[in-house]
């Protein structure tokens, strides 16, 4: 067991052994929680937003591929091309 103290500005310095069992590293993000008496402290990872959205469309199979080769990308391409062009209302002439 490590004892660790709380220094000034409330700050307590995480043991090496327990930071290299975890694998923590410099600038590493920690959610801090109270759970019946206790802090603990979770590693946890920042995904961007958009990054997040994206990840959420993939896993409900709102995303395309993967793909072998960039030609069956291109073809993908061009398939859903074709789609929105025919889905698209056509505009009245002026």
């Amino acid at each position: 067991m490590s004892l660790v103290k709380v220094k000034t500005k409330s700050q307590v310095t995480i043991p090496d052994a327990i930071r290299q069992q975890l694998g923590l590293q410099v600038g590493d993000l920690l959610e801090a929680k109270v759970e019946r008496g206790k802090i603990t402290l979770t590693p946890k990872s920042v995904v961007d937003r958009g990054i997040a959205q994206s990840l959420a469309e993939f896993d409900k199979g709102q995303g395309y591929g993967p793909f072998k080769a960039h030609d069956e990308f291109i073809a993908s391409l061009h398939k859903e091309a074709k789609k929105l062009r025919r889905a698209k209302p056509k505009r009245a002439a002026r």
